[in-house]
Parts: C-alpha cells; sequence; structure tokens
C-alpha cells in the first residue's frame, strides 16, 4: 500500500477538525456547535452530494453498468445484515443483533461524503449514479433486520414491517439526498451553474465543521458501551473491514470504474446511526441505541476514514 496516501489522509484538514472535536469534549471544552446549525450543515451536505450526483447523472451515458450497479447495493445491503445478524446474537439480544445488524447492513451518508472527498484529492471521479446507489441502500438493511428480529424474538417490535419499511424510504436523509439527485437530474444546466458556488466551492469547508462537531458527539458516547467489553469494538472494527476489502475485491468483473468500486467498498465499510436509529426507535424499542450508535459513529467511521479508506483504495487499484 502507498504510505503516503494513509498519511495524506490522516492529515487531510477535515479529518483534523474530527480530531480536534473529540480532543475538545475529552478536555471538557465548552466548544459547541449550535443544534440549529449543525442540523443546517447536515442538511447542506446531502442537498450538495444529490444534486452534484443528478448532474453527473444528467451528463452520464445510460448503462448497464448503472443497472448492475444498483441491483449490487441492494443486495450489499440485504446481505450483510443476515450474516452479521447470527453473529452479533451469539453475545447479545436478538433486538441488539437485529438493529446492529441493520446500522452495519445500511449506510453513511457522512462516511459517503468523507469518501467522495477523499477521491477528489486523489482527482478520482465518480459515477453520478452512487448517489442513487447511496440512498437505496438505507431502507433494505433495515428491513432485513426488522425482519430477524420478528422471526426470533415474536415479541420483539411493535411497529409494522409497512410502517418500517414506509419510514425507511421517508426518512429525511434519504428522501432529501434522493430528491436533491433528481432536482439534479432534471435542472437545466446553464440554470444549475447559478448555485455551483454553494454547491461545490463551500463544500469542504461545511464539511470540516460537521466533522468537528461528529468528533465531539463520539467522544460524548464513546463510553457508553464499555459493559459490552470487547466483543462490541472488535466487532465494529473487524467486520466492516472485511466487508469493505471483500467487496473491493468482487466488485471487479460488474464495475469497472476505480472511484465507483472504492465507493461501493466504503458503503460496505460504513455503518448508519442516522436512519437506523430513527427507524428501529419504531420497529424495535428493546434494542439498545447506547450499544450499535457508538459502535457505528465511536469506532467504525473514525476507522473508515482514518485507515479503511487507503485499504480500500488499494485494493481497488491493484486488484
Amino acid at each position: 500500500m502507498d504510505f503516503r496516501i494513509l498519511f495524506s489522509n490522516l492529515t487531510n484538514p477535515t479529518l483534523l477538525f474530527f480530531v480536534l472535536g473529540f480532543v475538545a469534549t475529552v478536555v471538557k471544552s465548552d466548544l459547541k456547535i449550535p443544534e440549529a446549525s449543525s442540523r443546517f450543515i447536515s442538511l447542506y451536505l446531502l442537498f450538495s452530494i444529490g444534486f452534484k450526483g443528478g448532474q453527473e447523472l444528467s451528463h452520464s451515458v445510460f448503462s448497464m453498468e448503472i443497472v448492475y450497479a444498483l441491483l449490487l447495493g441492494l443486495a450489499i445491503a440485504s446481505v450483510i445484515p443476515l450474516y452479521t445478524f447470527f453473529i452479533l446474537k451469539s453475545r447479545m439480544t436478538v433486538s441488539d443483533a437485529g438493529a446492529t445488524a441493520a446500522a452495519y447492513g445500511s449506510v453513511s451518508a457522512v462516511t459517503f461524503v468523507a469518501a467522495v472527498s477523499f477521491l477528489e484529492a486523489m482527482n478520482i471521479a465518480i459515477g453520478g449514479h452512487m448517489v442513487a446507489v447511496i440512498a437505496l441502500m438505507e431502507a433494505p438493511a433495515i428491513i432485513v433486520g426488522v425482519i430477524l428480529i420478528r422471526k426470533f424474538e415474536r415479541d420483539g417490535t411493535n411497529g409494522r414491517l409497512r410502517d418500517v419499511a414506509t419510514h425507511s424510504f421517508t426518512n429525511g436523509s434519504v428522501l432529501l439526498i434522493l430528491g436533491s439527485l433528481v432536482i439534479g437530474l432534471i435542472a437545466d444546466t446553464k440554470q444549475a451553474e447559478g448555485i455551483k458556488p454553494f454547491t461545490t466551492d463551500i463544500f469542504k469547508g461545511f464539511l470540516a465543521i460537521f466533522l468537528l462537531e461528529m468528533g465531539m458527539v463520539t467522544a460524548r458516547r464513546f463510553a457508553a458501551f464499555k459493559k459490552y467489553g470487547w466483543f462490541a469494538p472488535a466487532f465494529a472494527v473487524v467486520v466492516p473491514f472485511i466487508n469493505g476489502c471483500l467487496v473491493a475485491l468482487l466488485t471487479a468483473p460488474l464495475i469497472h470504474d476505480t472511484g465507483n468500486r472504492f465507493i461501493f467498498a466504503v458503503l460496505a465499510a460504513s455503518a448508519s446511526y442516522i436512519a437506523v436509529p430513527a427507524a428501529m426507535q419504531l420497529a424495535a424499542p428493546r434494542a439498545d441505541p447506547g450499544l450499535y450508535i457508538p459502535m457505528a459513529l465511536g469506532v467504525t467511521f473514525p476507522f473508515n476514514i482514518t485507515f479503511g479508506m487507503p485499504v480500500y483504495l488499494y485494493l481497488v487499484q491493484h486488484f
């Protein structure tokens, strides 16, 4: 592996702001991002990624690779929670195992944003349709997780499967990124140029501030799952890393573009800490969010944006 890529990633300003946020909480600083500002920034990031993806897609020639990408995304989001559930169930309750499996089968929009930024630094482009892929990958994992909970713990959920499916597809983050994609797809190119400074030029600055807050949130929640012992943090590193490496290697026959294969690997290695907790609050009230949110946000997310991404890119480029 080219360690210059690893060093470059570790010294990326956006990542360093994540570290700053973590340190600020550890030393009990009064640094704080206003909730309204944080909400706006997260909405902006989703809007910007979706709109730019739609614009890219509008300039792309429709091909079977796009179809393969969409189907592959659905397959990955469905298979990962199936096998991880049984690993988790050996150490956790059925509800906790199902919710955690859903989190790791689903995807993280913030990790996707960080991956896009990482590729831009490497001057590697991705297809606009990858934004549609990430939007489609949110719901299947949640539905599979709920089905598994229903099967192995019949009284473990109060939410109807139809309600959970509807909630998954109408979740704010999914709706915004998918809606922005459609708008970017149908928008007039000349008119879209008018908002390009907003969607492109200030993107990394907002990402840095958002990751600053993510660092603070991570530090606050990191200690919440210590009661689960070594298993939870070990799973949060090893299993996503294996998922990412496998997808980086196995997608070669179907996906030929380096950037797209890398994004698939990152999505397979990521874990949701926004859409899944919202859905599981309805579908699996017995599941402990103090377990799977810190696993996804406190362990898997920082591991992916520091060490995981350079490894996945190396595998994609050399195999």
